[in-house]
């Protein structure tokens, strides 16, 4: 008897882990039926992961894995920067204690050494964080690991300061709302378009962010690929499975879920199962908290030399501008002008009139179809 109720709390604790269903057909076979309407057959209850054994991607050996305090990153050395940064972000270290340090410096963990300051000087590009400083204000140590150049990358003004930032920030808001979020980030290093510096450090053509919720009362995945490019579109549009994301990057971001769940998480994506209060692209949170010179290029060809607050970089003469690449005029390197296209087709990011994803592929770097 006492085997029997220990059973039956197993069941019912997993069930509410995981807000699901368990039936029992006639021949007292037992399914699990999850809220997405997948299912998988039960033989035996499933344990939950330990979150911290979540955090890390599968790793191949011939990767550097590094481990700082408050992430840890697998460092390519041919491209000088990160295949991915993963760590936990929890409701209490979203609070921010310290202020960021905009100290950027190699790290010191990574032996072959890292990019510089000479590598994006004059570059045209931002050090656009991988894992963000505003994840960071917990730990003065933890802000100044985020500033070390591995979790570094080159990203164009308009999409550091625009839809990157909005979707740093909505992830704090999912980490605030559920607990605690296993996140995952990093650029897309094969699909790159050129290099900036002596280092030759890559310029990705892409950006991802995957991000796990593994606490109850619903257990839920999202993953997101961005253009490395200014855009003014919804996050949503962006949103795709961790499967996809997995496919377009060739890592394994969760190995440690067990296989049934790793099938089920990384294969839904439900936007309802998320918020995205923290995306109102209002003109107050388009404000940088210090200006900075304009991206535009003036009818002369002249770079425009007015300041602006503006995140996406231009000021209000060139918001015609937002979207392309700045000039090889206005920087030190030479590096592929204006999108390019990508050698994989992708699923449009766009929405039909009815509010279905589009189902055409494209290979356009901005993640849209000719229609959208």
């Amino acid at each position: 008897m006492k085997n029997i109720l220990s059973h039956i709390f197993s069941l019912l604790l997993f069930q509410l882990a995981f807000a699901q269903t368990e039936a029992i057909t006639a021949n007292s076979d037992r399914f699990t039926i999850y809220p997405n309407g997948t299912w998988i057959h039960t033989d035996s209850t499933l344990k939950p992961i330990l979150p911290s054994r979540l955090e890390i991607p599968r790793v191949s050996p011939n990767e550097k894995v590094i481990t700082h305090n408050a992430y840890s990153l697998s460092y390519n050395e041919k491209h000088e920067q990160a295949n991915w940064v993963a760590y936990v972000l929890t409701k209490e270290k979203t609070n921010r204690t310290f202020e960021r340090t905009d100290r950027f410096k190699p790290d010191p963990l990574v032996r072959t050494g890292t990019a510089s300051d000479n590598d994006y000087k004059g570059s045209g590009f931002d050090r656009g964080h991988l894992a963000p400083a505003g994840d960071m204000g917990w730990s003065s140590t933890a802000m100044e690991e985020s500033f070390y150049y591995s979790n570094i990358s080159p990203q164009y003004p308009g999409f550091n300061r625009g839809i990157w930032k909005r979707l740093e920030e909505q992830v704090r808001t999912w980490a605030i709302e559920n607990e605690m979020v296993n996140i995952v980030t990093g650029p897309v290093l094969n699909k790159v378009s050129g290099s900036i510096g002596p280092n030759n450090v890559s310029i990705p053509q892409y950006f991802y962010k995957v991000i796990l919720d593994y606490r109850q009362p619903v257990i839920k995945g999202i993953g997101f690929i961005m253009p490395n490019s200014s855009s003014n579109s919804s996050l949503q549009s962006y949103a795709v499975t961790i499967d996809s994301v997995e496919h377009f990057t060739g890592i394994d971001f969760f190995p440690a879920l067990l296989e049934d769940q790793e099938k089920i998480i990384e294969s839904s994506l439900n936007l309802k199962l998320w918020s995205w209060n923290a995306n109102k692209n209002t003109e107050e949170n388009n404000k940088l908290s210090t200006s900075v010179q304009c991206y535009g290029v003036t009818k002369s060809g002249t770079g425009c030399r007015n300041k602006t607050l503006n995140e996406n970089g231009f000021c209000h003469l060139h918001q015609s501008q937002l979207g392309k690449e700045p000039l090889e005029s206005r920087t030190e390197v030479t590096r592929n002008p204006s999108p390019v296209k990508s050698s994989v087709a992708l699923q449009c990011s766009g929405f039909t009139k009815s509010g279905i994803r589009c189902k055409r592929m494209t290979t356009n770097s901005s993640g849209r179809c000719y229609q959208h």
